[in-house]
């Protein structure tokens, strides 16, 4: 800026500033538009392609239930609902019943959830409250190690180590020098193959998954959130009880889900330490069946078109229950986050 436009300016004066010619505004409008345009047409090839990767998921969710159901329809159509309520499995005389494999399915997860998950939430309020920083990741790598193992190496370890233990040690004392032989639930004979040893093999596959995800939410509660509390004069533990944990719970609780997700389809580990008997029993030492290891154990034995069909209907339904424990998760996410949400409001 020149001196004499300065002084123009600083007495009041207009400020002349060039001017476009107008064959030049008129190209380099034409330029812009052309570029618009092109931005314009990039962004529809994007958001189509992005949009067919995303219907993608939901597309092949819904083949592969209508591919199992068609597979599975024959026997749901022969037995009704007394498939899902029926104990009976003879496959020799072809009466099929699903009612043992769920109970199995459902009992050996709550079983894995009821101990898996205090200690992965133990595990991940030390690495995240007290742990030392030096300390920290290398606790946690060993802990998300455990999601890497193989289930067939943790149903070998199973079979070699913890169904001995549980023979000879644990089964006895909580039957008999605890009396516990009383329940229902701690009744019978020591097998060692049960319904116990699979839900405790299981609380050893999820408890990483239930860790992992726990940790990495309490990680991400504000500083803030535990100072005030300290202000207050909370203690560490009132702070963590009082002020960390309703703030994460929704994401622990969709780390359980996870968990429980991953229980409810298990197969290799689970069906080398359930003991694969087609009865329900309350008590925890009687072998049973899951639903996984029902398929795994007789799918490349079935001799009829019957029998195939009763184990596609197997699959379905465990489909089916997958979808629903999802769908109940997602909802109590959202109950979670709404009432904290309104509570912070």
């Amino acid at each position: 800026m020149t001196g004499a436009a300065v002084s123009s300016e600083r007495a009041g004066g207009p400020l002349e500033r060039p001017t476009t010619p107008p064959d030049s505004d008129a190209g380099g409008r034409r330029t812009l538009r052309v570029r618009i345009q092109g931005a314009v047409i990039g962004d529809r090839i994007y958001t189509a392609a992005i949009t067919l990767f995303a219907l993608c998921v939901p597309v092949l969710l819904v083949l592969v239930a209508v591919e199992i159901f068609i597979a599975g329809w024959p026997a749901l159509h022969r037995f009704g609902f007394s498939f899902l309520t029926s104990s009976a499995w003879d496959p020799v005389n072809g009466v099929f019943g699903a009612a043992p494999a769920i109970y199995g399915t459902l009992l050996s997860s709550a079983i894995a959830l009821a101990i898996a998950t205090p200690l992965a939430i133990g595990v991940a309020i030390f690495l995240s409250e007290f742990s030392p920083q030096w300390l920290r990741q290398p606790v946690a790598f060993l802990v998300d190690l455990l999601a890497a193992v193989p289930s067939v190496v943790y149903g070998l370890w199973g079979v070699f180590v913890l169904l001995p233990v549980l023979r000879v040690s644990v089964m006895p004392f909580l039957r008999d020098t605890l009396h516990l032989g009383v329940l229902p639930f701690f009744s019978g004979p020591a097998y060692g193959p049960s319904m116990l040893a699979a839900g405790l093999i299981l609380s050893i596959m999820v408890l990483p998954y239930i860790s992992s995800v726990s940790r990495e939410v309490l990680l991400a509660v504000p500083r803030s959130q535990r100072e005030a509390a300290l202000a207050l004069g909370a203690t560490k533990w009132e702070t963590i009880w009082g002020a960390v944990l309703p703030y994460a719970k929704s994401g622990i609780i969709g780390g359980v889900i996870l968990g429980l997700g991953r229980a409810l389809g298990e197969t290799m580990a689970v069906t080398m330490l359930i003991g694969n008997r087609p009865q329900i029993s309350a008590s925890l030492f009687a072998p049973g069946y899951t639903m996984a290891s029902l398929i795994a154990n007789e799918f490349s034995e079935a001799s009829g078109d019957l029998h195939l069909s009763a184990l596609m209907a197997v699959g379905f339904v465990l489909f089916v229950i997958t979808l629903i424990v999802n769908a109940i998760a997602r909802w109590l996410v959202w109950q979670v986050s709404r009432g904290a949400g309104e509570k912070t409001a």
